[in-house]
């Protein structure tokens, strides 16, 4: 049967912009690792097109290349100042108003639910104290080898769901999150109550589109999701 043709039995979300208003200043956060970075590095970097932790990364190489040992003096620094920024901006976040109860009509209608999150766990903590009442599996970056886009990230929630890739469907509110379902087998969705358009997540390729999770639930199960 064709994959878009299946029976839906499980949907992970994204977490920041698609199940919670969490306002982080991506610019920001590169900009105080480029100073962590300068610590170690001959001159300052600039940021570059790399999200964030995928910076990181990279900047622990060239850190290491220059001053060996030091590269995980950096990262260490680097990701705890990441987690500072993300703590307090969950701090002056919070749930959109419809999650707990489009969470809570999914599984009274036997569909499995998790989130996927490139953010911290103390942040979702912060914002979604009791979200292991709603979802099945709440894997934020420390539970997961490599964050999404890596496809890992997803399939490891299906696993703990029991759900395969082609009945799964993954929502979220920017294209990394359309290019994991894609990479992961699953169907895609993007949702508009992030930073990014309907139509910017239309063509990254999502098989579904919606102004936010809520209605994109009700047009996928019906009124009353």
């Amino acid at each position: 049967m064709p994959q878009r043709q299946r029976k839906i039995n499980a949907v992970v979300f994204d977490f920041d912009g698609t199940l919670a208003h969490l306002v982080i200043d991506f610019e920001a956060m590169k900009r105080r690792v480029a100073d962590i970075a300068a610590k170690w590095l001959p001159m300052r970097p600039e940021p570059d097109g790399l999200p964030a932790l995928e910076w990181i990364d990279a900047l622990r190489r060239e850190v290491e290349t220059v001053s060996p040992g030091d590269g995980s003096a950096f990262f260490l620094a680097a990701h705890a100042d990441v987690q500072a920024l993300e703590v307090e901006a969950a701090a002056q976040g919070g749930l959109f108003p419809f999650t707990r109860d489009m969470l809570a009509q999914l599984s009274r209608r036997g569909v499995g639910t998790a989130i996927i999150t490139r953010n911290c766990a103390a942040a979702v903590a912060m914002v979604f104290p009791d979200a292991a009442d709603y979802c099945r599996a709440v894997l934020a970056r420390e539970a997961v080898p490599r964050v999404k886009p890596d496809p890992g990230h997803l399939l490891a929630a299906l696993d703990i769901l029991r759900v395969p890739p082609g009945e799964a469907l993954m929502v979220g509110d920017h294209p990394l999150d359309v290019e994991t379902g894609r990479l992961a087998g699953t169907r895609t969705a993007g949702v508009a109550s992030g930073r990014v358009s309907r139509e910017e997540l239309g063509r990254a390729g999502a098989d579904h589109t919606a102004d936010d999770a809520r209605e994109l639930m009700e047009t996928l199960f019906g009124e009353g999701t």
